[in-house]
């Protein structure tokens, strides 16, 4: 009797659709030819020099090229993929900071929020990476309105590679920032100098090595422990402006 029960039940129209639906494939996330098609001709042109990709489909192409590379990967975009508009260039560093986060304030740290560790393995963003540095830039292509965000990997013991100046003029400040901030040197850049700090300023801020004194002795503005408002004579007694009653009834009075 139990068999047939088992057997009815498992032959309804209910139960065989939740059947196909437990054993169907789960969703993949949805084709962009366009950004595909793009990444063919970046390979193709690059061969294994293209190490890593990613697509965000309707968004964004993510190209990890060989550091050789850099320069004609730009060259590729820019005549083969249309993307004559320089954006941006920039790099990071992936290494947790040895310091922890300097928006958090010290009550903050006291109530238990961990520190990041130094030695913790590094995990990159989109398209991967190997090393701590990368180097990246945003390259459009306005008439079509898509981009390719090219990055590439910087060993941590030789911080330097092929400048884009020649091919894009509007990467010059960007590199010279790079180069101070980071202290990435772009080989065949026309004047790495200076852009905001002094000439003989040592270090490079946005290492993640380097600590920010100040925050250090102090929270980070606007994140810090809240204080009570000072109170005045008639507000210790109980006579408070809140639109309650003494405030503004005391006004209307006088």
């Amino acid at each position: 009797m139990s068999d047939a029960t088992t057997t009815e039940a498992t032959g309804t129209p209910e139960a065989e659709a939740g059947d196909a639906a437990a054993g169907a494939e789960q969703p993949t996330a949805p084709a962009d030819e366009q950004r595909e098609a793009m990444l063919a001709t970046l390979t193709a042109a690059l061969g294994d020099r293209v190490v890593g990709s990613h697509v965000v489909p309707g968004r964004e192409l993510w190209v990890r090229v060989a550091r050789e590379a850099w320069v004609e990967a730009a060259e590729t975009a820019k005549l083969k993929l249309g993307c004559t508009f320089f954006d941006f260039l920039s790099a990071i560093d992936w290494m947790p900071s040895p310091w922890g986060r300097y928006e958090y304030s010290a009550l903050d740290l006291e109530g238990g929020i961990p520190r990041p560790d130094p030695t913790a393995e590094i995990a990159t963003g989109y398209a991967g990476g190997d090393t701590r540095f990368q180097v990246f830039s945003r390259l459009l292509n306005v008439r079509q309105q898509h981009s390719v965000m090219l990055k590439a990997d910087l060993p941590d013991d030789d911080l330097r590679v092929a400048s884009l100046v020649p091919l894009y003029g509007g990467a010059n400040w960007h590199e010279r920032e790079c180069w101070e901030m980071f202290g990435i040197t772009f080989d065949g850049h026309p004047s790495l100098r200076h852009l905001y700090l002094p000439g003989a300023f040592e270090g490079h801020p946005l290492r993640k090595d380097f600590p920010l004194l100040a925050r250090l002795v102090k929270p980070w503005p606007g994140i810090v422990d809240v204080e009570p408002m000072p109170q005045t004579d008639d507000e210790a007694e109980g006579d408070t402006p809140d639109g309650n009653g003494s405030g503004a009834e005391n006004e209307g009075d006088a």
